[in-house]
């Protein structure tokens, strides 16, 4: 996932790999990697990226993040002092059904 990578730069040399075993591979057209968030979505997108390494695993896979880590005493939502927890929670469930999808696409 490049956009929870840090924005790090991944450098392709496929081209100039291949070409030293005088292999030819077609050219291929760029994906747009860049997107934006709107401001009124950014405290969400900024919860779920702390909830990077909070997923909980079975063995078929990602199932969901682990939302103890937001809501109990002491979790994200009071370490970051939360106001509207239900819209948060609710986005970060969005973002979260989204992210299963593309995290398990493989699977099916």
């Amino acid at each position: 996932m490049y956009w929870a990578s840090g924005g790090k730069q991944v450098i392709d040399d496929t081209q100039k790999d291949a070409a030293a075993f005088g292999v030819e591979i077609e050219k291929q057209p760029e994906v747009k990697t860049d997107f934006e968030v709107f401001q009124e979505n950014w405290d969400i997108v900024n919860m779920f990226l702390r909830c990077q390494t909070q997923w909980d695993m079975s063995f078929g896979g990602v199932v969901g993040l682990k939302y103890e880590i937001l809501l109990l005493d002491g979790g994200l939502f009071d370490l970051y002092h939360v106001d509207n927890r239900q819209e948060m929670l609710e986005g970060l469930q969005l973002m979260e059904s989204v992210a299963l999808r593309e995290i398990n696409k493989e699977k099916k």
